[in-house]
């Protein structure tokens, strides 16, 4: 009776550094995400709004990108 392996790694790579590599992408793009949606919600707030919140349009891209460092 032949048997066939049918579970080989792909180029000697292990499963375990596979997730790891999908799980640091997914990671970043999550990032971006969050960065993206707080640039476009502050964004829509008018120059009163922030100076309440004590922000200025120019601060919009530091507050929106702190996470991602």
């Amino acid at each position: 009776m032949a048997i066939i392996e049918t579970n080989r790694t792909a180029a000697g790579v292990s499963a375990g550094r596979v997730t790891s590599v999908f799980a640091s992408i997914l990671g970043a793009i999550a990032t971006w995400n969050d960065a993206r949606v707080t640039r476009n919600a502050l964004s829509k707030l008018s120059a009163r709004e922030l100076d309440d919140i004590g922000l200025c349009f120019s601060d919009i891209d530091r507050i929106a990108t702190r996470g991602a460092r």
